[in-house]
């Protein structure tokens, strides 16, 4: 006797079956179009979202042996405080460095001496020996820092368009003010420079309210730079240029950057507390 068959298994559905997904992707359905006014509607009701905050733990160095920049200042601010007087920042005054527009970054301190590791004196000061030893010899044969020096004779650098352009990098304003910048005066900035200068309070990055300085200026000239009076002074020109307003970024420089002026004014605490 032959063994009877099972009987046959039936599925029951209501969808029609379909073939899956490539990659095991799940499948999609197109969600229905909203009007301009449903959709908002449905962005008052949906709860505000909180914008992503970038992490405050030190970041990964970008090249060997870099690290985040929380500089220290191992010279005075100003020329007062190095001879006992009363700290102020109303003026500099001395020889000016003349450069031209588009000084990028790379000029400015090449990308083989960012391993220098500004918060060691040592380095703090090598690395203003090689501040703009990225320039064209042929364009600019007068050394802003003489080779074997660490310190430039130049008090104010003198710009033209787009200063600061190029890579990212701290050590830009951090090279120029070791070398004992006090202050740029240029046409223009690049965004970035700009901000890593108030932010390492390394030096004032001024901005000119007409053009001509970095035309009429020469390098070896004479000046005075004047915040209150928001003035570039040329004594050997006799010339004399109105600057914008540095605003609220002075006081962030004049306290030595973005962490010292927190503890300053309180909003964070103090390494003594």
């Amino acid at each position: 006797m032959r063994p009877k068959k099972p009987p046959a298994l039936t599925f029951q559905h209501h969808l029609p079956l379909q073939s899956p997904p490539p990659h095991g992707l799940a499948t999609m359905t197109a969600a229905p179009l909203l009007s301009l006014t449903d959709a908002a509607t449905v962005a008052v009701a949906l709860p505000p979202s909180r914008a992503p905050t970038r992490a405050r733990t030190q970041a990964t160095p970008r090249f060997p042996g870099a690290v985040s920049l929380r500089c220290r200042r191992t010279r005075p601010l100003t020329a007062a405080a190095a001879t006992g007087g009363s700290p102020s920042s109303a003026a500099f005054h001395g020889e000016c460095y003349v450069v031209g527009d588009n000084i990028d970054t790379d000029q400015i301190i090449p990308a083989e001496h960012l391993t220098l590791v500004p918060s060691k004196p040592d380095e703090y000061r090598k690395l203003g020996s090689f501040a703009f030893v990225g320039l064209p010899t042929a364009a600019y044969p007068i050394p802003f820092v003489v080779p074997g020096e660490e310190s430039s004779r130049y008090a104010v650098i003198i710009g033209g368009a787009n200063f600061g352009c190029g890579s990212s990098r701290e050590h830009a304003p951090v090279a120029l003010g070791a070398a004992g910048a006090r202050a740029v005066v240029a046409e223009g900035y690049a965004r970035i420079f700009f901000r890593n200068s108030v932010a390492t309070g390394e030096v004032y990055p001024l901005e000119l309210a007409d053009s001509g300085a970095s035309k009429e200026c020469k390098t070896g000239d004479v000046v005075t730079v004047d915040l209150d009076s928001s003035v570039l002074i040329n004594h050997t020109s006799g010339k004399q240029y109105k600057l914008k307003p540095i605003g609220d970024a002075g006081p962030v420089i004049e306290a030595g950057g973005i962490f010292a002026y927190a503890r300053k004014t309180g909003m964070i605490a103090s390494k003594s507390a």
